[in-house]
């Protein structure tokens, strides 16, 4: 984790639950991060409660459901970093409702989310390390089980599996992408079962259904682990694909 020390890294939904816990990380490892998120408060107090090594937070607010917001926000990076080393491409959501009969609201939300600023997110930052020269960097995007396998459980989760099956895809896509290109860049997909999260506990306490998931869940500090272990590996060392399921409770 050396050479990552005192540079800088971008996490998207920083402010909770899987993103705040790789933010909390990433800082104590020695590297600066701008967190952003849509309400950055819990970010706002988490620099006083770290050790005198840990790198500097950069808390900022955007809604990343909008591009012209991400836009501002890789403007600010580019203004006051020049570029950032590590994009953690961690926001989403997931809003359940059948595919026979949901809002198509629902669907457009967890489009512009998991998908098109993954994307918008992902072009910016690889354009500011272009811009600066530099052939060096590391994306992680946070995927899901539910991106590789569809489980068949009572909830409408389906349309949230479609999405995460698209984040597998692109992000194959761009490691094929930046190979021809014969770009040192790395990119990998990170894929956690269920995670104990303010999300999954909001999807429990409104579910029509009742309690949904009865079985063990991984923490957040379980994935934040699994960011620093992929960016600690040798730079001959590439993990395109981590899956990490809970252990029986």
């Amino acid at each position: 984790m050396d050479r990552w020390r005192g540079k800088t890294a971008v996490v998207t939904g920083a402010s909770a639950g899987i993103g705040y816990a790789i933010t909390t990380s990433l800082l104590e490892a020695g590297i600066n991060v701008v967190g952003c998120a849509r309400n950055p408060t819990s970010l706002e107090e988490l620099q006083s409660k770290l050790p005198s090594h840990a790198g500097k937070l950069t808390a900022l607010k955007s809604d990343l459901s909008k591009e012209e917001e991400i836009l501002l926000l890789f403007k600010e990076i580019q203004a006051n970093f020049g570029h950032a080393d590590i994009l953690i491409n961690n926001a989403g959501t997931a809003i359940l409702g059948n595919l026979s009969d949901a809002d198509t609201e629902g669907w457009r939300t967890m489009l512009d989310l998991n998908i098109l600023a993954t994307n918008i997110c992902t072009r910016e930052f690889l354009k500011l390390l272009e811009k600066d020269g530099l052939d060096t960097g590391h994306i992680i995007n946070i995927n899901s089980v539910a991106g590789h396998t569809i489980y068949p459980v009572n909830m409408g989760s389906y349309y949230y599996s479609a999405t995460k099956h698209m984040i597998t895809a692109l992000t194959k896509g761009l490691i094929h992408e930046l190979s021809q290109k014969k770009s040192k860049i790395r990119v990998t997909s990170l894929s956690p079962g269920l995670v104990n999260t303010p999300l999954v506990a909001n999807i429990q306490k409104s579910s029509e259904h009742g309690q949904i998931w009865t079985r063990a869940a991984l923490e957040g500090k379980d994935i934040a682990d699994a960011v620093l272990y992929i960016l600690g590996t040798p730079p001959n060392v590439v993990v395109t694909e981590l899956t990490i399921t809970p252990g029986p409770s």
